[in-house]
């Protein structure tokens, strides 16, 4: 959003962050084998694809320093405010301004408004007591404690809680150091082989010589891999119970022991949680000091973890790879629209945003990343890309006035994303971060996604209020 502002000519706007440098989850998570399950050359910004990948598949430092780059190549500097976390946004209307006001008191104003806090930022830990009690070293994962390294977990005995995107990758990275390591699982998950590799010197000489080449790899990761394939098993087609296929064949080549491999079979469609993608996931879920514990964790002990059957398993590390609070979207900013409505107050049941982008009462206020734009099958930059070229057309038209979503126009939006959300694979029968706490699907577009492309094209005039 900040690089399409100067590309534009605007210069009078301001970037906030909590943190004390840019990059969000890409400068949060540090666990050990962090890294994307998109391939490299699509995880990047269309207007700036980069040549210099060293992987099939990039790792969090060097997804971290090329967003550095980019802070670099468009002079964001001076438009950064870091170390400022936003606790609160009121519209005036009788000024026709945002009112901002920081954890530290300070208060800012502006006339428009973008809110870009993403989806996956704040942990979430399981529903169970004790977790205080516990007398050993514990973290979540997206808040991994630097002093544990993988090697640092030789002679512990460690317990990790959840068998989501972050433990498929740290899993692997410890497994061979700890003395023992019990993965509670609370549902199996469909894994497809990963096929990562290093990019060797003539592969970077090319990606950075022959003209068209990035360009071409992204159109067919984007088409093939994305659009066509995976979409499929999320649409419960024909090609992708075939995809399931696959997955199932994936689990069956790499863990020989039935006992274990009736563990990890999921007893739901595939698409209907996170499809996972790993090559050393199972192998070392596979290992002799691993074991996989189904039963339900009932509480951290002092010592370890117990799960329901009463069975106490020792522990001195405890790591909760439990995710994040994915469907309270924008929490704990607390915004006040034009009528005085909060918007958590009006997003208590779900929130909704008209193309995920703007709500009613709410003058002025753009959403990225918003409630029904994440996807399961492909890059979501390509999404936030789309938003925020709908975003300037409007900066564009609404000039130094202000704009607002109708209600009509959310209410067919809403009805319509939901309709086609309960024909995917999402609204089967599974647990997941996609659903509210009442089973209602927030997160996602249930589309392929140039059809959210085509979508925010249109600019539809007759869908906003302009005063």
């Amino acid at each position: 959003m900040a690089i399409n502002l100067r590309r534009s000519g605007i210069r009078d706007f301001v970037v906030f962050d909590k943190e004390s440098d840019i990059g969000g989850v890409w400068r949060d998570n540090v666990y050990p084998g962090c890294g994307c399950d998109v391939p490299s050359h699509l995880y990047s910004y269309s207007f700036a694809r980069y040549a210099d990948w060293t992987r099939a598949y990039p790792k969090q430092e060097e997804i971290l320093d090329y967003l550095h780059r980019c802070v670099s190549r468009w002079k964001l500097e001076s438009h950064l405010r870091l170390g400022t976390e936003i606790a609160e946004a009121r519209w005036r209307p009788q000024e026709g301004l945002w009112r901002l006001r920081d954890t530290a008191g300070t208060e800012y104003t502006a006339r428009t408004l973008v809110c870009g806090v993403g989806q996956l930022n704040r942990p979430r830990y399981a529903a169970v007591p004790g977790r205080e009690t516990f007398t050993g070293a514990q973290f979540h994962s997206a808040a991994w404690d630097p002093a544990w390294p993988p090697e640092a977990f030789a002679g512990q005995d460690v317990a990790v809680i959840g068998t989501g995107a972050s433990a498929v990758q740290f899993v692997p990275e410890i497994a061979p150091h700890a003395r023992s390591l019990k993965v509670f699982q609370r549902s199996a998950n469909w894994v497809i082989p990963k096929y990562d590799y290093a990019f060797g010197p003539a592969s970077r000489w090319a990606f950075r010589n022959v003209p068209g080449l990035r360009l071409a790899l992204r159109g067919i990761i984007y088409t093939v891999v994305g659009e066509t394939l995976l979409y499929s098993a999320i649409a419960g087609s024909a090609l992708g119970r075939g995809v399931q296929k696959f997955s199932a064949r994936h689990l069956r080549k790499q863990i020989a022991d039935p006992a274990l491999r009736a563990k990890l079979t999921p007893d739901f469609p595939i698409g209907c949680k996170r499809i996972l993608i790993s090559d050393d996931w199972y192998p070392a879920l596979a290992r002799d000091n691993v074991d996989v514990v189904t039963d339900p964790v009932a509480e951290i002990t002092p010592d370890g973890v117990r799960t329901a059957d009463g069975t106490d398993h020792p522990a001195t590390v405890v790591i909760h790879a439990t995710g994040f609070r994915a469907t309270e979207f924008l929490s704990p900013i607390e915004i006040t629209g034009r009528t005085g409505t909060r918007l958590a107050e009006r997003w208590k049941d779900g929130a909704s945003a008209y193309l995920g982008i703007a709500v009613p009462e709410f003058p002025n206020l753009f959403l990225l990343y918003g409630p029904t734009t994440n996807l399961g099958h492909n890059s979501v930059v390509y999404m936030i890309e789309s938003q925020v070229r709908y975003i300037m057309r409007w900066l564009e038209a609404a000039g130094s006035g202000q704009v607002e979503v109708a209600e009509e126009a959310l209410a067919a939006y809403t009805a319509n994303t939901q309709r086609l959300l309960s024909r995917t694979a999402w609204a089967a029968g599974c647990t997941s971060w996609y659903k509210t706490a009442d089973g209602r699907l927030v997160n996602n577009w249930p589309r392929r996604s140039f059809r959210y492309r085509l979508a925010t094209t249109r600019r539809r005039a007759r869908d906003f209020l302009t005063p």
